[in-house]
């Protein structure tokens, strides 16, 4: 404002010379005062507004030759549009506009048709225009960057959700694992204690039993604690848990629903451990669905489980498409299944991984030790010697 006040626009051959007025000292006062009500213009728009219009009208009642006091009221009108909603910034802006431009070219002492009263108008429709632009597109990235948000929350919950599933499903699984062994140390400990006295030998085989199950089932407790439901689980299964012996059924009921499979076990495999068993089940089962529901129609399946020194192997491959967003890879962020599966095979100190194959398809391949490691297992809560849940 100070600058522009210096500046004489009717200049030699129309155009502007600097230097050629001075403002005097109420000009200079209102630009002072203008300018440091702006300070409070976040604090207070409306407020502000009125006071640099008010000190605006003065300047183009009194002011000669003029100065631009009446830019600090275009400031004013810009931040209110900014900070308030539409229809605010219509009337207020057309109010300003008009009592500003309507001083200027009725009281003023310029003639009416003087091109700064046109530019009073202009530039106070423009400041209207301009806040009303800006707040309109901070209300758009607001609108955007809240529904990512929410998008993110409800990804985050689902995620939560179907984990607390699987880890219920585990739950319910170990309760049939562990419900064996109990039965198995409870009779065992019954014969113990008929044959004590007149059978010792009979009575030292039958605890040798007891301390065998026992232990499968502490290690098994173990191994699977870290991803118990802790309260609330409803009543369990009585079905027995499944395992590999149970394969054949799995594989022939995709089959039946049109997936061609081909499956690559040995005859003579080891029996597993009841927890290894039974992880290695899920995993194929959890694998088969996935090329179910995302490989397309002419998808086929290969599964083979293969034992490899202290390990089995697990692996699943398919022809399907290169790869689609419901079979990201674990470490991606999507794929609840393939949560799933990792989790339970960590579980047992095993590993997972899950990927495109080269050229097309899918492949799940999970190695699982036979003797369980429990020690990452086990939740950082819970003594290792401790077997409540």
């Amino acid at each position: 404002m100070v600058a522009g006040s210096f500046v004489d626009p009717h200049g030699p051959e129309g155009t502007y010379a600097w230097g050629a007025r001075t403002p005097d000292a109420l000009s200079l006062a209102l630009m002072v005062l203008g300018a440091a009500a702006l300070v409070f213009r976040r604090v207070a728009p409306m407020y502000v507004l009125a006071a640099t219009a008010t000190v605006s009208v003065v300047e183009l009642v009194t002011g000669e030759p003029r100065a631009p006091v009446v830019m600090s009221a275009v400031v004013a009108l810009y931040t209110v549009a900014a900070t308030t909603d539409r229809p605010t910034t219509w009337r207020v802006g057309f109010a300003t506009m008009a009592l500003l431009t309507g001083i200027a070219m009725f009281v003023g002492p310029l003639p009416w048709y003087a091109q700064e009263n046109l530019g009073i108008f202009a530039w106070t429709g423009m400041a209207a225009a301009a806040g009303d632009a800006v707040r309109s597109r901070r209300a758009f990235v607001d609108a955007i960057r809240e529904r990512a948000e929410r998008a993110e929350r409800t990804r985050e919950e689902e995620a939560r959700r179907r984990v607390a599933e699987e880890r219920l499903r585990i739950a319910r699984d170990l309760h049939d694992v562990v419900a064996h062994h109990i039965a198995l140390v409870n009779v065992q400990a019954g014969v113990a204690a008929h044959v004590m006295d007149k059978r010792p030998d009979q009575a030292k085989e039958a605890l040798s039993h007891v301390r065998t199950a026992s232990r499968s089932a502490l290690d098994e407790l173990r191994a699977t604690v870290g991803l118990l439901r802790q309260s609330g689980d409803p009543e369990a299964p009585t079905e027995p848990a499944p395992g590999l012996d149970r394969l054949d059924d799995l594989v022939g009921t995709f089959r039946n629903a049109g997936l061609p499979v081909e499956v690559a076990r040995a005859k003579d495999a080891p029996t597993l451990p009841a927890a290894v068993d039974l992880a290695a089940f899920r995993v194929v089962q959890e694998a088969l669905t996935n090329v179910h529901k995302h490989a397309g129609p002419d998808a086929r399946a290969e599964v083979s489980v293969v034992h490899v020194g202290p390990n089995v192997e697990i692996t699943v491959l398919d022809n399907g498409p290169e790869a689609t967003p419901g079979r990201s890879v674990p470490e991606e962020g999507g794929g609840h299944g393939l949560l799933g599966m990792r989790e339970r095979v960590s579980a047992l100190g095993g590993t997972l991984s899950a990927g495109p194959r080269y050229g097309g398809g899918f492949r799940v391949h999970a190695i699982l030790p036979v003797k369980a490691r429990t020690t990452g297992a086990v939740s950082p809560t819970t003594n290792s010697g401790d077997t409540g849940a």
